[in-house]
């Protein structure tokens, strides 16, 4: 996240397991990832309290949900 004088531009990327989700998150000529970001836009924008410029990316992390130093380094931990 970078803070400008007008607004916040974050850049996030969307982890999947398989290759086929990517496909499904993206969907049909970007309208799914476009539906996503407007969404998680439009959310920030409340939370921040200004203009949002939110880049995203569609990235495939093969099995990441079952490697726990994986977990973790997305900000992930178990709970007490």
């Amino acid at each position: 996240m970078k803070e400008n004088k007008d607004r916040w531009v974050i850049d996030a990327n969307i982890f999947c397991e398989k290759k086929s989700h990517k496909g499904m998150i993206i969907g049909k000529d970007g309208q799914m990832l476009k539906k996503i970001g407007v969404g998680a836009r439009k959310e920030a924008e409340k939370l921040l309290e200004k203009k949002v410029m939110l880049r995203l990316w569609v990235k495939v992390k093969k099995d990441w949900r079952n490697d726990e130093k994986g977990i973790r380094s997305f900000g992930y931990r178990d709970q007490d």
